[in-house]
């Protein structure tokens, strides 16, 4: 008998989103939706869909994503995002895995979509993420940003894609990266963690070689180059703003 399951999703104003989202885990025995707040159909859209809606404040990334775990009903959950898309090949893997499951942890390969285009290669697949767990065994960090599930096991991995389409406004993309590297920076100097030049120059570099060049991002095109560029340039400005903080701590 398989394991029953929830699917846990975070979100605010994620109603253009969210349908295809839903639709795509009608296998669940449960949805729960944690909303912080949205001003536009987002909660309507999860009702709509079966789904159990629980208003909280925003924590953070991580926090907040914990927060939805701990809502689930069942102990087995998925976590997804309002703009994630489980596929079919995965669907079909992950009922598997809850008929008889070899680990508490399962990963899955995250492909994303950028410029119109679904990335294969570089940073945008396959974007290894941890997403089925037994919350018995596992949880999410407090990370506010850059979240990840802490566990003590190797995890399962299972096959299919979840499809992340967060990208089809450049702008919005862009935006979305400099807030995170905000956070990213905050949450470094938190930790006593300290930056100077060669982590302005070195971190970007080290990336592009990486998912660029080695990991073959350069096949995927103008959309893989922009891809790369704006990520280095986000590590660029996550160590300028740490800078920033720290120059700003000893004024004061």
């Amino acid at each position: 008998m398989a394991q029953p399951f929830s699917v846990v999703i975070v979100a605010q104003n994620a109603a253009p989103q969210l349908a295809d989202c839903l639709a795509s885990v009608p296998f669940a025995d449960e949805i729960v939706l944690v909303d912080s707040g949205s001003s536009d159909a987002t909660v309507d859209v999860a009702v709509r869909h079966g789904a159990r809606v629980v208003q909280h404040e925003w924590l953070g990334f991580g926090r907040q994503k914990q927060f939805a775990v701990e809502q689930a009903r069942h102990d087995w959950v998925l976590c997804l995002d309002a703009d994630e898309r489980v596929t079919a090949e995965l669907a079909a893997s992950l009922r598997a895995a809850l008929e008889a499951p070899a680990s508490p942890v399962y990963r899955m390969a995250r492909r994303n979509r950028f410029m119109g285009r679904w990335l294969r290669h570089g940073e945008g697949y396959p974007d290894w993420s941890t997403r089925l767990f037994d919350r018995r065994e596992a949880r999410w960090s407090d990370d506010a940003v850059h979240e990840k599930v802490l566990h003590a096991v190797t995890p399962g991995t299972l096959a299919g894609d979840l499809l992340h389409a967060s990208a089809e406004d450049l702008g919005r993309y862009v935006e979305k990266q400099n807030r995170y590297s905000t956070l990213a920076a905050r949450q470094l100097r938190d930790r006593g963690h300290s930056a100077g030049v060669a982590a302005l120059l070195l971190s970007p570099l080290v990336r592009f070689v990486k998912f660029y060049l080695l990991r073959l991002g350069f096949l995927d095109g103008v959309a893989g180059l922009v891809h790369i560029l704006i990520g280095c340039g986000a590590s660029f400005l996550k160590y300028a703003k740490l800078i920033a903080l720290q120059r700003a701590d000893t004024t004061r």
